[in-house]
C-alpha cells in the first residue's frame, strides 16, 4: 500500500509560492505514480475514514468532479458545501467557519474570490486547506499543467512556456510554477492587464522571464503555448469590453508558426473558440488539452495525499 511520509510539511496548498521546487517535484512524481496505478486498477485507500469539505463560492466542473473522485479513490469522502447553503454565505466570519469545520472535517478545499479568505481559513483552522482557485492564483491547475508538459515533453527544465491573454490567476500561478521548475516563462498581455507586480518582480529575480505586449515576441521559440478566457468568472459585465481589448491576444496559426517544432498548446478550460484560441488550433491540440484536464484528477489526488495523509 502507498504510504505518505510522516511529519509532512505540506499541510496546506495556499499558493505555489509557498512550495519549494523539491515539494512540487515530489508531488508531480506522485501524481504520475497514482495515474499509472489508477489505470492499472490499483487503489490506495490511505484516506479511508477521512472527509474533505469542499467550499464553492465559484461554480466548477473540473475542480468539483476531480476532487470528489480523488477522495473516493483514496478511500475518503468529499462533501460539497455551496456558499449559498453555508452560514459563511450569510455573513458568518471566515474565522468562525474555519474553527467549526476543523472539528468536523480532515481538510478543506475552497474555490473562492479573495486569496485572503483562503489564508484566513488556514490561519484560524486546524486542518489542511487546499486552494481550489482564487482570483489571485490557481495552484492545482498549474500542478496538472506541469504534469502534462512533462508527460509530453519529457522534462520541464529549460523548456519555454508562453502564456497569452489576461494577466490573471492562471498567469500568476504559471509564472511561479514554471520558474520554480526551471522553465523559461514569457507572458503576452495588454499593458493594463499584466500579472501581479510582485510575482513578476520575483520571476525576474529568480528565473528567465519576459512580460511583453508583443504576442509574437513572447511566443517566439516556445515549447508550450497557454491561454485562458478573456473574461473570468465575476467579470461577465466586462466581457464585451475585454473582447475589444484582447482581440489581438489569440493563439492562432500565426502565433504557432513562431514557436518551436512540436509546440504543445494548453488551455485550462472552458474554452471560447474564436476568441482566445481559434477552433482549428484547439482541435489540432485537443489531445494535449484533454490530457491536461484529466491530470487535474491525478495532480489533485497527489495533493490530497500530501496534505491529508498521516
Amino acid at each position: 500500500m502507498l504510504r505518505a511520509k510522516k511529519g509532512n510539511i505540506m499541510k496546506h496548498l495556499l499558493k505555489l509560492m509557498d512550495w519549494s521546487r523539491e515539494e512540487i517535484q515530489e508531488t508531480l512524481d506522485l501524481a504520475d505514480k497514482l495515474k499509472a496505478e489508477k489505470k492499472a486498477g490499483i487503489r490506495h485507500p490511505i484516506l479511508e475514514g477521512k472527509s474533505l469539505g469542499m467550499i464553492f463560492e465559484k461554480s466548477s466542473t473540473r475542480t468539483r468532479v476531480s476532487f470528489e473522485v480523488g477522495m473516493y479513490d483514496l478511500g475518503g469522502q468529499a462533501l460539497f458545501l455551496s456558499s449559498k447553503d453555508l452560514q459563511i454565505g450569510r455573513g458568518e466570519p471566515v474565522q468562525d467557519t474555519a474553527r467549526v469545520l476543523s472539528r468536523f472535517l480532515d481538510g478543506i478545499m475552497i474555490r473562492t474570490f479573495e486569496q485572503k479568505e483562503v489564508e484566513d481559513l488556514a490561519e484560524n483552522g486546524s486542518i489542511p486547506i487546499i486552494n481550489g482557485l482564487t482570483d489571485y492564483c490557481h495552484p492545482c491547475q498549474v500542478l496538472a499543467d506541469l504534469q502534462t508538459i512533462r508527460e509530453h515533453k519529457g522534462s520541464l527544465e529549460g523548456k519555454k512556456l508562453c502564456y497569452i491573454g489576461d494577466g490573471n490567476n492562471m498567469a500568476n500561478s504559471l509564472i511561479v510554477g514554471g520558474i520554480k521548475m526551471g522553465m523559461r516563462v514569457a507572458v503576452a498581455c495588454p499593458e493594463d492587464y499584466q500579472p501581479d507586480a510582485e510575482i513578476m518582480k520575483w520571476a525576474k529575480e529568480n528565473g528567465d522571464f519576459l512580460c511583453s505586449s508583443d504576442i509574437l515576441l513572447a511566443a517566439e521559440g516556445s515549447d508550450v503555448l497557454y491561454t485562458d478566457v478573456w473574461a473570468s468568472m465575476g467579470q461577465e459585465s466586462e466581457a464585451a469590453m475585454r473582447k475589444e481589448i484582447f482581440k489581438a491576444y489569440q493563439i492562432n496559426e500565426q502565433v504557432v508558426s513562431v514557436c518551436n517544432d512540436g509546440v504543445m498548446v494548453l488551455h485550462c478550460l472552458p474554452a471560447h473558440r474564436g476568441e482566445e484560441i481559434t477552433a482549428e488550433v484547439f482541435e489540432k491540440h485537443a489531445a494535449e488539452i484533454f490530457d491536461e484536464a484529466e491530470n487535474r484528477l491525478h495532480a489533485q489526488t497527489a495533493v490530497l495525499v500530501k496534505c491529508l495523509a498521516d
